[in-house]
Protein backbone atom coordinates (compact mmCIF):
# COMPACT_ATOMS: atom_id res chain seq x y z
CA UNK A 1 0.00 0.00 0.00
CA UNK A 2 1.95 3.09 -0.99
CA UNK A 3 0.50 5.08 1.59
CA UNK A 4 2.20 3.52 4.08
CA UNK A 5 5.54 4.93 3.87
CA UNK A 6 4.31 8.30 4.11
CA UNK A 7 1.57 7.79 6.76
CA UNK A 8 4.14 6.30 8.94
CA UNK A 9 6.86 8.89 8.45
CA UNK A 10 4.02 11.99 9.00
CA UNK A 11 2.29 9.58 12.03
CA UNK A 12 6.40 9.39 13.37
CA UNK A 13 6.62 12.80 13.85
CA UNK A 14 3.16 13.52 15.03
CA UNK A 15 2.18 15.56 12.21
CA UNK A 16 -1.66 16.13 11.07
CA UNK A 17 -3.08 15.44 8.16
CA UNK A 18 -5.99 14.40 6.36
CA UNK A 19 -6.46 11.63 3.50
CA UNK A 20 -8.87 12.51 0.52
CA UNK A 21 -10.09 9.48 -1.21
CA UNK A 22 -11.28 10.15 -5.01
CA UNK A 23 -11.76 8.54 -8.09
CA UNK A 24 -8.68 7.59 -10.17
CA UNK A 25 -7.22 10.59 -12.13
CA UNK A 26 -4.16 10.87 -13.91
CA UNK A 27 -3.45 14.64 -14.13
CA UNK A 28 -3.12 17.46 -12.06
CA UNK A 29 -5.63 19.40 -12.99
CA UNK A 30 -7.75 16.54 -13.29
CA UNK A 31 -7.49 15.75 -9.53
CA UNK A 32 -7.93 19.40 -8.80
CA UNK A 33 -11.70 19.42 -10.88
CA UNK A 34 -12.65 15.68 -9.10
CA UNK A 35 -11.63 17.26 -5.50
CA UNK A 36 -13.11 20.79 -6.16
CA UNK A 37 -9.89 22.42 -5.34
CA UNK A 38 -8.15 24.86 -7.00
CA UNK A 39 -5.27 23.87 -9.29
CA UNK A 40 -3.65 26.62 -7.49
CA UNK A 41 -4.46 25.29 -4.56
CA UNK A 42 -3.01 21.77 -5.28
CA UNK A 43 0.70 20.90 -5.62
CA UNK A 44 2.20 18.46 -8.15
CA UNK A 45 5.11 16.99 -7.95
CA UNK A 46 7.83 17.02 -11.44
CA UNK A 47 10.50 14.78 -11.48
CA UNK A 48 13.55 16.40 -13.03
CA UNK A 49 17.37 15.76 -13.78
CA UNK A 50 19.32 18.41 -11.85
CA UNK A 51 23.07 17.51 -13.41
CA UNK A 52 22.17 13.91 -14.19
CA UNK A 53 20.05 13.41 -10.41
CA UNK A 54 16.87 12.94 -9.62
CA UNK A 55 15.16 15.55 -8.40
CA UNK A 56 11.65 16.80 -7.22
CA UNK A 57 10.29 20.10 -8.52
CA UNK A 58 7.07 21.21 -7.14
CA UNK A 59 4.59 23.78 -8.66
CA UNK A 60 1.18 24.53 -8.42
CA UNK A 61 -1.12 22.19 -10.42
CA UNK A 62 -2.29 25.00 -12.59
CA UNK A 63 1.24 25.73 -13.56
CA UNK A 64 4.40 24.16 -15.55
CA UNK A 65 8.09 24.22 -13.95
CA UNK A 66 10.17 26.28 -15.83
CA UNK A 67 13.19 24.73 -16.64
CA UNK A 68 14.89 27.92 -16.76
CA UNK A 69 14.63 29.27 -13.43
CA UNK A 70 14.81 25.91 -11.77
CA UNK A 71 18.42 25.58 -13.64
CA UNK A 72 19.32 29.28 -11.94
CA UNK A 73 17.76 28.21 -8.66
CA UNK A 74 20.13 25.32 -8.43
CA UNK A 75 22.93 26.86 -9.58
CA UNK A 76 22.92 23.87 -12.04
CA UNK A 77 24.87 23.39 -15.31
CA UNK A 78 22.01 21.20 -17.39
CA UNK A 79 18.20 20.70 -15.92
CA UNK A 80 15.45 18.51 -18.23
CA UNK A 81 12.23 16.77 -17.51
CA UNK A 82 12.86 13.15 -16.20
CA UNK A 83 11.38 10.47 -18.17
CA UNK A 84 9.04 7.62 -15.93
CA UNK A 85 11.33 5.19 -17.39
CA UNK A 86 14.53 7.06 -15.48
CA UNK A 87 12.62 7.39 -12.36
CA UNK A 88 9.65 5.04 -11.17
CA UNK A 89 12.22 2.74 -9.79
CA UNK A 90 12.88 5.23 -7.62
CA UNK A 91 9.41 4.91 -5.82
CA UNK A 92 9.02 1.03 -5.20
CA UNK A 93 6.23 2.34 -2.80
CA UNK A 94 4.44 4.44 -5.07
CA UNK A 95 2.19 3.83 -8.18
CA UNK A 96 3.97 6.12 -11.01
CA UNK A 97 3.56 9.58 -11.30
CA UNK A 98 1.60 9.99 -8.16
CA UNK A 99 4.37 10.15 -5.53
CA UNK A 100 4.45 12.34 -2.78
CA UNK A 101 7.15 15.84 -2.80
CA UNK A 102 9.27 14.09 0.75
CA UNK A 103 12.33 14.01 -1.53
CA UNK A 104 13.87 13.22 1.35
CA UNK A 105 12.20 9.59 1.76
CA UNK A 106 14.40 8.91 -1.29
CA UNK A 107 16.92 10.76 -1.26
CA UNK A 108 16.62 13.12 -3.53
CA UNK A 109 16.57 17.24 -3.56
CA UNK A 110 13.06 18.98 -3.24
CA UNK A 111 12.31 22.49 -5.25
CA UNK A 112 9.51 23.96 -4.49
CA UNK A 113 7.35 27.03 -6.09
CA UNK A 114 7.27 30.04 -3.73
CA UNK A 115 3.53 30.10 -4.46
CA UNK A 116 3.17 26.79 -2.81
CA UNK A 117 4.93 27.84 0.32
CA UNK A 118 2.80 31.34 0.52
CA UNK A 119 -0.04 29.20 1.35
CA UNK A 120 -1.02 27.96 4.73
CA UNK A 121 -1.90 24.28 3.67
CA UNK A 122 -0.27 22.33 0.94
CA UNK A 123 -1.89 19.11 -0.96
CA UNK A 124 -0.44 16.18 -2.84
CA UNK A 125 -0.79 12.98 -4.30
CA UNK A 126 -0.32 10.49 -1.54
CA UNK A 127 1.57 7.82 -3.83
CA UNK A 128 -1.75 6.50 -5.81
CA UNK A 129 -3.93 7.75 -7.92
CA UNK A 130 -6.44 7.81 -5.79
CA UNK A 131 -5.60 9.55 -2.96
CA UNK A 132 -4.06 13.03 -1.54
CA UNK A 133 -2.60 14.67 1.49
CA UNK A 134 -3.31 18.15 3.09
CA UNK A 135 -1.39 19.49 5.78
CA UNK A 136 0.20 22.36 6.76
CA UNK A 137 3.04 23.83 4.69
CA UNK A 138 5.05 24.58 8.16
CA UNK A 139 5.17 20.73 8.75
CA UNK A 140 6.26 20.02 5.19
CA UNK A 141 8.60 22.64 5.24
CA UNK A 142 9.96 21.19 8.85
CA UNK A 143 10.19 17.93 7.22
CA UNK A 144 11.42 18.06 4.05
CA UNK A 145 13.37 21.48 4.00
CA UNK A 146 12.64 21.90 0.61
CA UNK A 147 14.48 24.90 -0.81
CA UNK A 148 11.97 27.45 -1.83
CA UNK A 149 12.12 29.74 -5.42
CA UNK A 150 9.94 30.90 -8.05
CA UNK A 151 9.68 28.10 -10.36
CA UNK A 152 7.38 29.21 -12.57
CA UNK A 153 6.36 32.01 -15.17
CA UNK A 154 3.84 34.21 -13.71
CA UNK A 155 1.77 36.37 -15.84
CA UNK A 156 3.26 40.39 -15.92
CA UNK A 157 0.39 42.45 -14.14
CA UNK A 158 -0.49 45.75 -15.78
CA UNK A 159 0.65 49.09 -14.41
CA UNK A 160 -1.99 50.56 -12.37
Amino acid sequence: MPLTKLREFLDSHNIKYLVTSHSVAYTAQGIAALVHVSGKRLAKTVMVRIDGSLAMAVVPASQHVDLDLLRTAASAGTVELAGEREFKDAFPDCETGAMPPFGNLYGMAVYVDEAIAEGEEITFNAGTHRELVRMTWADMARLVNPAVFNLTRRPVSAAA
